[in-house]
Order: structure tokens, then sequence, then C-alpha cells
């Protein structure tokens, strides 16, 4: 593992003329909240730093589409380039391209799954996912027991299956509760992909309580599913006092819902923290600086009692 020279304001590190070079970088799409907090945070970054452009395309949610961006990168000349990739088992070729091409490459957020053999030139920024759902269900394993609850039924909403993160989540969620620090003994009714999104969350969630089976608590991957679910259960009229929900990400409308009592779990992740990590990154090796491979910045647990310190966070 290359040591490291992975530090805040690594532009100062480097001349003017160094700095005069464009970063390409890839979004899996615009139009999710989240991923939106991390680009607009990448590229409020790029702004301060003198002659540093970025190109910022996105993918739409597809992979071919964003391997041609990629190329596209490459034959404009770009000096690295910055990946969050649609399908996370997808990165092989676009490591690969941008090897032959010799211009260091960046996943950030979500994990590639060529992640422990990645060229000396490519790396990935992100948090640690085994954090991500622990974090949260634990959480839930506490509120439950505080409940007195001694045994409940949860639902698990899962993002989309061809992402590393929605899939390390679960497992956290799965290890969690048949571990023995959990206290209390649950059940999972049922385990479903709403794909990240708050449309597909509510009318999953709305299925969900059209069989009618009694439930204590609905684990999602991210907020916008947690939303979804929040959303469909007031639409039924259930008091959101009677049930736990849990989500992962902080984001504004997740703790605009926390505020309001609906929402009970949340989970930090330094969205912006990671697009200006992912671009320091870039241009670390596109200066032919080291850094590691492996670039983590911490989740942290939100609840209502310290949402306050999260609320101008994403």
């Amino acid at each position: 593992m290359k040591k490291t020279l992975f530090v805040a304001g690594f532009a100062a590190l480097l001349g003017t003329s160094a700095m005069a070079q464009d970063i390409g970088v890839s979004m899996a799409k615009f139009d999710d909240n989240f991923l939106t907090v991390l680009r607009n945070g990448l590229t409020d970054y790029a702004k301060t730093l003198s002659g540093v452009n970025v190109q910022v395309e996105d993918a739409g949610n597809d992979v071919a589409k964003q391997l041609d961006q990629i190329n596209n990168f490459i034959a404009s000349g770009v000096k690295a380039i910055i990946v969050n990739p649609v399908d996370t088992s997808a990165t092989q070729a676009m490591s690969d391209a941008a090897a032959a091409a010799n211009i260091p490459l960046v996943y950030v957020n979500r994990q590639p799954v060529n992640v422990d053999a990645l060229p000396d030139n490519q790396a990935f920024v992100a948090s640690n996912e085994a954090d991500s759902g622990t974090l949260e269900t634990k959480e839930v394993c506490a509120l439950l027991k505080a409940a007195g609850k001694t045994e409940a039924n949860v639902y698990v909403m899962e993002g989309e299956l061809s992402n590393q993160a929605a899939v390390m989540r679960t497992k956290d969620v799965h290890d969690v509760i048949g571990g023995a620090d959990c206290g209390v003994k649950i059940n999972i009714i049922d385990e479903q992909t709403a794909n990240w999104s708050r449309d597909e969350a509510q009318n999953l969630m709305t299925n969900w309580l059209s069989a009618g089976k009694p439930f204590d608590a609905v684990v999602a991957n991210n907020d916008e599913m947690a939303i979804g679910a929040i959303q469909a259960m007031k639409a039924a009229n259930i008091d959101m006092k009677t049930v736990i929900v849990g989500g992962v990400d902080a984001t504004q409308d997740a703790l605009a819902a926390m505020a309001a009592g609906d929402l009970d779990i949340t989970v930090f992740q330094d969205a912006a923290g990671q697009g200006k990590g992912a671009l320091d990154a870039a241009l670390a090796l596109a200066g032919g600086k080291p850094v590691e491979q492996k670039v983590y910045i911490p989740f942290q647990l939100v609840t209502p009692a310290n949402i306050g310190d999260f609320t101008k966070k994403n």
C-alpha cells in the first residue's frame, strides 16, 4: 500500500502551471439528492483552486454511457478522471481504459469491484460501508429495547442490487440483528429493493401495508427510501410514534423528517467531503504524488439528540 500524501488543500502544494489542468467527472446520475451534494461539494471546491477546471457529466444511470464518457475524457486529454460508478461490478473496463491511457482515475462514493487490484495511479474515496448499516441497525436495536421489545418484526429496504453500498448495508443489518449485541430478537418480514428511490419505496411500503402484517421498524439503505416509506405510512394514517424508521445519508430532507418526528435514525455520510477528497486525490495523482488507494471519511450516527450538529452539513 502506498504511503499517503492525502491532505486537505493539496492544491496549495502545486505550482500554478501544474494546476492548469482539466479533470473529467462522470456521475452515476444527477437526479439523486445525496449525489447532488457530493457533486456540488466537488465543483464548489474546484472553484477555489487556481487553474483547475472540472467537466462534470451525467451518466443517467447507464453503464454504457458512463464508459463512453470516460473514453471521451481520455480522448480529450484530461489530466485525471473522477468516477461515481453506475454499476460497481462494471468498473474493471473503466480502470483498464484509464490505465491504458496512463490517466489517473479516482472512484468516489461507490466501491468498485476491483478496488483491491487498482493500478498505482487509481484510488477510491468514500466512507466505509461496514459502518453505515451497522450504526443504523445498532440504534434500531437500542430503540426497540428501550421501548420494552424483546422481539420485533421489521421490513428492510435495499438500494440498487448492483451497488456495493446497498449490498454491504444490507449485510450490516443481518450481521447486527444476528449478533449477541442487539438484545432484541428481530424477524425480517420482507426485504426488497426500492433502488434508492423515494417513489419506489413509497410504492413498496404501500404494498407491504396492504398485507396487514404487524411490524415495528423499517430499516432502509438510504434516506430517500426511508422518506418514501414514511409517506406511505402517513398516507395510511399510521402513528409514526409507533414505528421506528432508519435511513442513511443525513440529507436535508431526512433531517427535516427527523425534526418532524417521523424519522428516528440516519447516518451522516459526508457527501461534500467525499467530493473534495476525490478531487484532492485526483490532483495528487495527476501531479505524480502518492495517495492511499482507499481513503475513508467516517460515517456518524444522527439521532434527534444530536441533529443540530448536522443541519448544515449535507
